[in-house]
């Protein structure tokens, strides 16, 4: 029987396996984020007796133990299949984010906040595996992009529930009401079918051999250890770019721009609606001129967009409809995260693919803790615009190194590990 990778055509499979893949990854990410719209819109500072610098711990720890959760998940995904670890890593964020409704102090909410990243750590390495493996790869981009699109959906749920919901019904309420995602569970393990190139591999007795010592072995080892390097460092200056500006910017909008938080919501609404639109164009695009220049004209449009928000806020106009259009182009230019995942399932074999995309992005993922940090000692000394416009240079590097890595639009995903050739 042909893997469904080889089909002619998108078939009805393929939908359902994104849309399983696609639903997981919002709740995930939007578990991540909640956090970041909670402290400032509710009382949970107040009610746990926080301090700043315990603020800034607690918006890092998630994406430190991301990494923990990539390192995990991914590599145990290659052993026992993408779909296991796909119901599993949801259950684990869902049930950190439960315990973070029921914390009673900094130490509480800190486990917590570790579980969830543990588990959203998992899940996106899994998740955007089992959907590269199984799509055809004249779609891969275009479905990468939609399957990475939830991000912004998981944005706009987490803007609206911590700017209109939760005020109302307190923070605790948020977060429990947000483990619901649990229940999708029995859905995924009812009718998603499992990676046939994965269990392809299974039969040929490689991934049935490999644990994580080896799958990291590997991929630091002769054949792989430079594309590892390059894909690391492409995606952790993307990841900069995108977290230096998400952590603080609901903060920097309000406190330092001085808008109400209603003014707050719809520019945010406007760099998801930008997102959207610019994770749909990317697909296209990086399926159509191939993944290295769609991902360059995507971080430069980002680029453009996040120094105007920020350093270029009165050459903007402050908040005026250009203003607008330029928060726009910072979600238009977000699209370039649908690459990601397309080129990391593509640049390495089956034997380690998911422990690949596992380690790589949540390892890029992880020292993110440092953003909000670093974004703090700026503010204190500059301002919260020039911190966060520090995201700037880091999107101009992502789309410089990608380069460094070879062009794979259309590739089939290889199933052993090959001579490494970085062109």
């Amino acid at each position: 029987m042909a893997l469904l990778s080889e089909s002619a055509g998108v078939l009805p499979i393929h939908r359902k396996i994104l849309a399983f893949s696609f639903i997981g990854w919002i709740f995930d990410f939007y578990d991540l984020l909640l956090l970041t719209f909670l402290i400032s819109k509710t009382t949970l500072k107040a009610d746990l007796v926080l301090s700043t610098a315990e603020v800034s711990i607690l918006l890092g720890t998630a994406l430190a133990f991301t990494a923990v959760g990539g390192f995990i998940g991914g590599a145990l995904g290659d052993r026992y299949g993408r779909k296991p670890l796909l119901m599993i890593t949801i259950l684990v964020y869902s049930v950190g984010t439960l315990l973070s409704g029921a914390a009673i102090g900094f130490w509480t909410l800190l486990a917590a906040r570790a579980l969830t990243g543990i588990g959203v750590g998992g899940e996106w390495a899994v998740a955007h595996t089992l959907v590269g493996e199984t799509v055809p790869p004249h779609v891969r981009g275009r479905y990468g992009s939609y399957l990475q699109s939830g991000s912004a959906f998981a944005r706009f749920f987490a803007s609206m529930v911590g700017n209109l919901l939760a005020p109302w019904i307190g923070w605790r309420l948020a977060f429990m009401l947000s483990a619901l995602p649990a229940l999708m569970v029995v859905f995924i393990r009812r009718q998603m079918p499992e990676s046939d190139v994965w269990l392809q591999s299974v039969k040929a007795g490689v991934s049935s051999r490999l644990g994580y010592v080896a799958a990291l072995g590997q991929m630091v080892g002769p054949a792989l250890r430079k594309t590892t390097a390059l894909a690391l460092t492409v995606t952790t200056f993307n990841m900069a770019a995108y977290w230096f500006k998400t952590i603080w910017l609901p903060t920097y909008l309000h406190d330092t721009r001085g808008l109400s938080n209603a003014d707050v919501a719809w520019l945010l609404l406007m760099d998801q609606v930008g997102s959207i639109g610019g994770y749909i164009a990317f697909g296209f695009c990086s399926d159509f001129l191939g993944r290295r220049p769609s991902f360059t004209i995507f971080s430069v449009i980002k680029a453009v967009g996040l120094l105007m928000v920020t350093l270029g806020w009165d050459l903007a106009g402050g908040f005026t409809p250009t203003l607008f259009a330029f928060m726009f182009l910072v979600g238009m230019g977000e699209g370039n995260w649908g690459c990601i995942g397309p080129l990391l399932n593509e640049v390495f074999p089956t034997s380690v693919r998911a422990a690949a995309l596992g380690i790589i992005y949540n390892t890029a993922r992880g020292v993110q803790f440092f953003a909000p940090v670093i974004i703090g000692f700026v503010a204190a000394r500059s301002s919260f615009g020039a911190g966060i416009a520090l995201a700037v240079p880091f999107a101009l590097l992502a789309g410089a190194t990608v380069w460094l890595l070879p062009e794979t639009k259309g590739v089939r995903l290889m199933g052993t590990v090959k001579k490494e050739k970085i062109a």
